[in-house]
């Protein structure tokens, strides 16, 4: 049994970090492996859905904490910006 199975199937923040520099990530606690996490996230981007998944192994993590924060939804670019006429 992994240190953070209790949090599978949960929203989660995790920190962790990759040589000096350290990061979040928030997402569905999707596995643990007992060496490592995983996080998934869903989203539509060019009305396409798309899943991100990010392994951690736990060696990398610093934290990881339930949030029941929504993603936020960030409006979506153009799919052509528009050009600046002189």
């Amino acid at each position: 049994m992994g240190r953070y199975s209790a949090l599978v199937g949960k929203r989660v923040e995790a920190r962790y970090r990759t040589a000096d520099v350290h990061l979040s990530a928030v997402g569905t606690l999707v596995s643990d492996s007992g060496k490592s996490i995983f996080l998934e996230d869903r989203f539509s981007q060019g009305g396409r859905e798309k899943t991100v998944r990010v392994e951690i192994p736990y060696q990398f993590v610093i934290r990881v904490n339930e949030t029941h924060a929504e993603p936020s939804r960030h409006k979506p670019l153009p799919a052509h910006p528009s050009k600046k006429k002189r």
